[in-house]
């Protein structure tokens, strides 16, 4: 299997660079002065903001759980330690391979595999699993958010429409993946019109009956993976337990920013904003999403955006270098046991 290693090069940090510069734009638009940001971080709380930082390494532990929980129940022993470097290498790949977080997800099911062979379908299982139980979370911090908010103070006009819509379009992405999850005939088809597409592009050239009878080995284990999850309501319950820990965890990193700069924050704001910025994956544009969000639900536009660059260096910048951190550590593990037979990829 290639090798997924990663060094930072300008072409890694290419995209946040132009992120930053595409935020920077917006805020110059927006009529909102560099200096007045600055001037307003310089009157953060550092000992809040601390425990903010701490909340990330928080915030990650729970969803290494949450997805650890669904590999043990199909026997793909993987320990803590090492579920958590996986998921720090892959939120690495979230970032410099921006895919709708598929990049993160595609490298931790290389991580796995690498280490457990023939484990394929199964850790797609866990993958989408936990992505269902995602988008079942932001679907309900919409509805709650938007709730706390009327119920507050009436809510009306772009905030509502937006949180409606996204609410909307989360649930019927919901339903499609739930039916492909469930519906083998349908996952071996799409494999058999790949493969023939790829076949004819390639005009026969390639033997491509080994991939097939791979693609199609996978797809069975995963529809059974899936079939099992569906018999098994505690697993399930335990994932999204720790799913839910994870996720509130990360809506006290925004509302402990917020205390930081000394503004009193609703929590309605904090769930609409998060829920959908989180899916909003393009590059620059969560930075402009969140400072417009919380501008249009009452919060003044320099508090805004100072919110926005101080929760970003922690949920972005943070995740880039303990990420990298961890994918050149196992990457380095792995070419020492490689050059080294006798040496052993160490399971923690």
């Amino acid at each position: 299997m290639v090798s997924m290693k990663q060094k930072i090069t300008w072409k890694t940090i290419i995209l946040p660079v132009i992120g930053i510069l595409a935020f920077l734009v917006y805020i110059y638009l927006f009529n909102v002065d560099i200096p007045t940001i600055i001037e307003t971080a310089q009157r953060i709380d550092l000992s809040i903001y601390i425990l903010s930082i701490l909340l990330v390494f928080v915030e990650t532990f729970f969803y290494t759980l949450s997805w650890q929980s669904l590999l043990n129940f199909l026997s793909v022993k993987l320990s803590i330690v090492r579920a958590y470097l996986y998921v720090w290498y892959g939120r690495f790949m979230n970032i410099v391979v921006p895919a709708a977080s598929l990049s993160g997800e595609v490298s931790k099911l290389y991580l796995v595999t690498r280490d457990r062979s023939g484990t394929g379908g199964k850790v797609v299982a866990t993958l989408v699993t936990q992505r269902l139980i995602g988008m079942g979370t932001i679907i309900t911090s919409l509805i709650i958010g938007i709730g706390v908010l009327s119920a507050e103070s009436p809510t009306s006009g772009l905030p509502f429409k937006l949180t409606l819509f996204f609410a909307i379009a989360t649930t019927f992405f919901l339903i499609l993946f739930v039916l492909l999850c469930f519906k083998e005939a349908w996952t071996l088809k799409i494999i058999d019109v790949a493969i023939r597409f790829v076949d004819y592009v390639s005009r026969g050239r390639w033997n491509l009956t080994k991939v097939k009878e791979d693609a199609v080995k996978a797809a069975r284990m995963f529809h059974d993976s899936m079939k099992e999850f569906g018999r098994a309501p505690k697993t399930l319950f335990t994932s999204t337990l720790f799913f839910v820990l994870s996720w509130l965890s990360g809506l006290s990193i925004a509302y402990l920013v917020f205390l930081a700069l000394n503004f009193h924050v609703q929590w309605g704001v904090i769930l609409v904003t998060c829920s959908i910025v989180i899916v909003l994956p393009a590059r620059g544009l969560p930075e402009i999403a969140m400072t417009t969000i919380y501008t249009l639900l009452g919060v003044p536009p320099e508090i805004s955006a100072t919110a926005t660059i101080l929760t970003r260096i922690l949920t972005f910048w943070l995740r880039f270098f303990v990420g990298f951190a961890a994918q050149q550590w196992l990457e380095i593990k792995t070419i020492t046991a490689s050059v080294n037979p006798n040496a052993r990829v160490s399971n923690t």
